[in-house]
């Protein structure tokens, strides 16, 4: 669908007139529910579609489906339309409850609004709901709109300068401090054509496309003829028709078969666009407002670090408090912690702060957020979601906990890293939180910060430096042996990575799965030099007959045998053969030459055929020709061998 779109937000008191301004703009009556016709008040959410035409005069267009529970051919998005060219530009307006006991139906319709205009009654001037929605849209951080003047024409001039200073004095030092004020009436038209004109003047503000794609439901419904559809603004992303989604927090799939926007039909839903989803593969019980439909990757978390600030009417508030958060169309109980030295949220502060929910809330960085109280429901405060992937704060670390919040609100996202510690974030994981993947060092599939490769480098030089002095008849270590401390953590590839990487500036030497230091190395004294020299000569004695260990330790009763045949074993003089024991390197090479001897005059080799060329009996032919099949020299079939791969290179 072509051009820019916007969405216009009410906001104000009960019956401030909102709703009717909505109609003498549009043509269209929102409230539409019998109980909102009886009492003249809107209760739901009501939504209108606006077509911007020629320079900045607003022209009403043909209705579409107009209600909250349509039946007709479409998808059933209220709408009415207004234009302005040449821009091409299309609007919705969210007409939202003013009734004190809806503020979560007033939050919900503000989610994603771009302006607002703040309906103030000349009759009643500024009421608690008035200042109440303004602090809501200013948390939210609305910055476009207009504030109007409803029901000029019910007051005398007198009352009418009144109510205006009074609704001038409510909006100083906000966003609506230098937005235009217009004196309104619907039902004799006066300000009509002033305010199309200011709204013609809207900005429509600039959305990332390339994030996931993440619709906040504020309404679900069954239409008939297409099944499930869905309402909402979409907050960041893109989605296409037909596309595969996800609907969080309760993980359900489903699939996009129809799209509407503003009204329209459509192939695509984009950031900032107000669209109807028809939604296939999902009954409309399954999406309680509240439910978020992604497509992409974006966490249910359960505990949230925030930049929180407490409204400047309200009391202060306990650090650990029973709050009531509301973020997008959901809302959730929680409690609220510091992340500073603090017993209480203070009027007009701001801070630091960890909000531990009770359910999981899907949510990303930068997303706003208001907070009310569990009882009375009154208006705390609000802010900004900094990490919505925020490790548990521990008390006697809030201080350091919040100067990491305050370097991510910053915009330095390898705090992250540095969170996860030696565990690391997965490259899909980085990628959600960053679309700069160069800042972290890639260790086998995990990504670390700089400074935990630093401190894991450290760690195993100490393991290994450790080994060595513990061992130092032993060349090296194994590489499983080292995984100590933070080191466990890493996944294997990771480990062998951060092994290969040290390797590389020469602190280390690895070969195969041994590791040491390279300034390492053993030393003998004169006894253990001559123990060194009779075991490998009873090994080279023993030839292709072997020698256990156990004969090794009889024949030489010294504590030091079994460190000493390791050092044999990794200077490479002798190996272990599963079922004889101790045979010396230069007995197995020269069999190795035997049998490549034996190949080059024959096909196959038996097993009388190996007896008859090493004089072997079968206790010790059957062992060793298992050793050659594993080192590829020979290859069985059936009860013969052929040469294997190492001898056919």
């Amino acid at each position: 669908m072509a051009g820019a779109h916007l969405v216009i937000g009410t906001a104000g008191h009960i019956d401030h007139g909102k709703t009717s301004m909505i109609r003498a703009l549009t043509g269209v009556d929102l409230d539409t529910l019998p109980e909102e016709k009886n009492r003249g008040i809107t209760i739901a959410l009501g939504f209108a579609k606006l077509e911007l035409n020629h320079n900045s005069r607003l022209t009403p267009g043909p209705p579409g489906s107009v209600g909250r529970d349509s039946s007709t051919g479409n998808l059933g998005f209220e709408s009415a339309s207004v234009a302005l060219r040449p821009r091409n530009r299309s609007a919705a307006f969210v007409d939202v409850p003013g009734h004190e006991r809806l503020v979560r139906t007033m939050i919900a319709g503000a989610t994603g609004v771009d302006a607002v205009l703040l309906c103030v009654s000349a009759i009643d001037g500024v009421m608690p709901q008035t200042r109440e929605h303004l602090s809501i849209l200013g948390l939210l951080g609305v910055s476009e709109g207009a504030i109007v003047l409803t029901m000029a024409d019910l007051v005398d001039p007198e009352l009418l300068e009144l109510a205006e200073m009074d609704v001038k004095e409510l909006v100083e030092g906000t966003f609506l401090s230098d937005k235009p004020l217009v004196v309104f009436s619907a039902t004799e038209g006066t300000g009509v054509e002033e305010l199309k004109s200011i709204i013609g003047g809207f900005g429509t503000p600039t959305r990332a496309l390339d994030g996931p794609f993440r619709l906040p439901v504020d309404r679900a419904f069954v239409q008939p003829g297409f099944g499930t559809v869905v309402t909402g603004t979409v907050l960041s992303g893109h989605v296409t028709d037909p596309n595969q989604v996800t609907l969080l927090p309760a993980g359900t799939m489903a699939r996009v078969r129809g799209i509407e926007v503003h009204g329209s039909k459509s192939n695509e839903a984009r950031a900032g666009w107000r669209v109807a989803l028809n939604l296939a593969g999902v009954e409309q019980q399954a999406v309680p407002r509240g439910t978020v439909v992604v497509r992409g990757e974006v966490p249910c978390s359960q505990m949230l670090d925030v930049l929180y600030h407490h409204l400047p009417d309200e009391p202060p508030l306990d650090d650990g408090a029973p709050v009531r958060i509301l973020t997008g169309t959901a809302e959730c109980l929680g409690r609220i912690h510091a992340a500073v030295e603090t017993s209480q949220f203070r009027p007009g502060s701001s801070c630091w702060a960890q909000i531990r929910l009770e359910e999981p809330l899907p949510c990303l960085h930068g997303d706003r957020f208001i907070l009310r109280r569990t009882s009375p429901m009154v208006t705390l405060g609000g802010g900004e979601i900094i990490d919505p992937w925020a490790p548990r704060m521990r008390p006697k670390n809030r201080i350091d906990h919040g100067q990491q919040i305050e370097r991510l609100h910053r915009g330095d996202p390898l705090i992250w890293l540095e969170r996860a510690g030696a565990a690391g974030l997965s490259p899909a994981e980085w990628s959600q939180r960053t679309p700069d993947t160069t800042l972290g060092v890639i260790l086998g599939d995990r990504i670390l910060a700089p400074t935990t490769v630093g401190r894991l480098e450290g760690a195993l030089l100490q393991e290994l430096t450790e080994y060595h002095q513990n061992s130092p008849l032993s060349l090296g270590a194994h590489r499983r042996e080292l995984r100590h401390g933070h080191l466990r953590r890493l996944t294997d590839k990771a480990f062998d990575a951060l092994v290969d990487r040290l390797a590389t500036t020469r602190a280390i030497e690895a070969k195969g799965a041994l590791v040491r230091v390279v300034s390492f190395t053993v030393k003998l004294d004169e006894e253990q030099k001559a123990l060194f020299g009779r075991l490998t000569h009873t090994i080279d004695t023993a030839g292709l007959q072997g020698v256990s260990i156990k004969a090794l330790h009889q024949k030489h009763a010294e504590p030091e045998v079994a460190a000493m045949m390791r050092l044999v074993e990794n200077q490479e003089l002798a190996s272990q053969i599963a079922g004889i024991g101790w045979i010396s390197q230069q007995a197995l090479s020269d069999l190795k030459t035997e049998i490549e001897s034996w190949f080059a005059k024959n096909s196959t080799l038996t097993p009388g055929d190996f007896k008859a060329l090493t004089g072997l009996s079968r206790k010790n032919a059957i062992p060793l020709l298992e050793w050659l099949d594993k080192s590829r020299i020979t290859e069985r079939h059936g009860d013969s061998r052929i040469a294997g791969s190492t001898l056919r290179r």
